[in-house]
């Protein structure tokens, strides 16, 4: 590796807490010097360390496209000529480019970016994709104290004619919400007795019950964010009668809190006692909840990465009978809501568990489970 490079890759070495190591060659290949300065400036100034994640994927990219596409690094603030550049290598109309091939990205970028790992499909990125990437690169500008051109009414118009011409629909996180029949065959693929079904039994419980917790959330979960309540009434109505075991989760930082919003939600009951079970069996006093297990049964001491998370899933998706291509982690966030909408819980009231800030994202849970629940699509059966 030349000496830049070396020097690139020591200086992330400083962000392997957040960054993955296996990728730290490759981002000092695709990264300026530039690039690694902002990102530990980023990292100093508490950045959540998801967005840190992201930004740096998508500065990556972002990075290899320009060069791929004009021969150079990225500029700093880009022009508005690079930013439609950006635009029209990424939203384009697939039957327009049957008939032209020059139309949407050229072969030769796609081809580079591909053989860096980049790039995977061949049709156009998602609209929400480019939106994402397009926010991160106005973001990392505005960090270098400078102005772009990402609120140009000529790139916006590009977009909305672009985005129209991908005829791309909007798909969901997880096609299949995990609701809570799939979660009852999750537990009993998971019903054994060895550490590893113990942890996987507590983590889909309480990722479940917790409001339908991010993959990163239920990653980064540490003890100390745990509290034991007092139990509470199994019937609400007979204050008196048998209780439940109760926990209350301090989130912290997440994707709509910050950290200083003590946001916590409820776990009760069955949850609880899974949780307890796997802390207890695993010798769990402090520090990460949920931790790898290699292939002897032996606890670790690094916790579960997000993509951990979303592979346990998948992997027991597929232990119950089910298709693991059309479930993913996100999928015990929306089954939460979608099985909360089916037993008539009032949207504020999940959302206060689920911790989602957009009525309008939330809603459209209970909106799909009112419409399969109501008469309207049944007038022919």
């Amino acid at each position: 590796m030349p000496d830049e490079k070396l020097r690139r890759a020591e200086a992330l070495d400083a962000l392997d807490q957040v960054l993955p190591f296996d990728r730290r060659d490759l981002l000092a290949e695709l990264l300026t010097d530039d690039d690694v300065a902002t990102l530990r400036h980023l990292a100093t100034e508490g950045i959540g360390e998801n967005s840190l994640r992201a930004l740096t994927s998508d500065l990556a990219y972002l990075e290899a496209w320009c060069v791929a596409a004009t021969g150079d690094s990225l500029p700093w603030p880009a022009p508005e000529a690079l930013l439609l550049k950006f635009v029209a290598h990424h939203l384009w109309d697939p039957v327009r480019r049957e008939t032209d091939p020059g139309h949407g990205m050229p072969q030769a970028v796609a081809a580079a970016l591909k053989g860096a790992g980049l790039l995977r499909a061949d049709g156009p990125h998602a609209p929400s994709t480019v939106r994402r990437r397009l926010s991160s690169w106005s973001t990392l500008t505005q960090w270098r104290g400078l102005k772009g051109r990402f609120h140009a009414p000529g790139l916006r118009q590009a977009l909305k004619l672009a985005n129209r011409a991908s005829a791309r629909p909007r798909g969901r996180k997880s096609p299949k919400a995990v609701t809570a029949d799939v979660v009852a065959a999750l537990l009993k693929a998971c019903a054994g007795d060895r550490l590893v079904d113990v942890r996987d039994r507590a983590l889909l419980l309480m990722a479940f019950a917790s409001g339908g917790r991010r993959r990163s959330e239920v990653a980064g979960l540490r003890v100390e964010q745990l509290a034991e309540q007092d139990p509470v009434p199994l019937d609400p109505k007979v204050p008196d009668g048998p209780t439940l075991s109760c926990m209350t989760i301090h989130l912290g930082r997440t994707k709509t809190t910050e950290a200083d919003d003590d946001a916590s939600v409820l776990l009760i009951g069955r949850p609880v006692l899974a949780l307890t079970e796997w802390l207890e069996r695993a010798g769990i006093s402090e520090g990460a909840v949920f931790r790898g297990i290699d292939r002897w049964g032996h606890l670790e001491r690094k916790a579960l990465t997000p993509q951990s998370v979303n592979l346990v899933l998948k992997r027991r998706i597929a232990q119950a009978g089910f298709d693991p291509k059309a479930f993913s982690a996100h999928g015990l966030r929306a089954g939460y809501l979608t099985e909360s909408a089916r037993r008539g819980i009032p949207l504020p009231e999940a959302m206060q568990q689920s911790q989602h800030r957009s009525v309008q994202q939330a809603s459209r849970y209970y909106n799909d489970a009112e419409r399969q629940m109501g008469r309207a699509a049944r007038l022919i059966t």
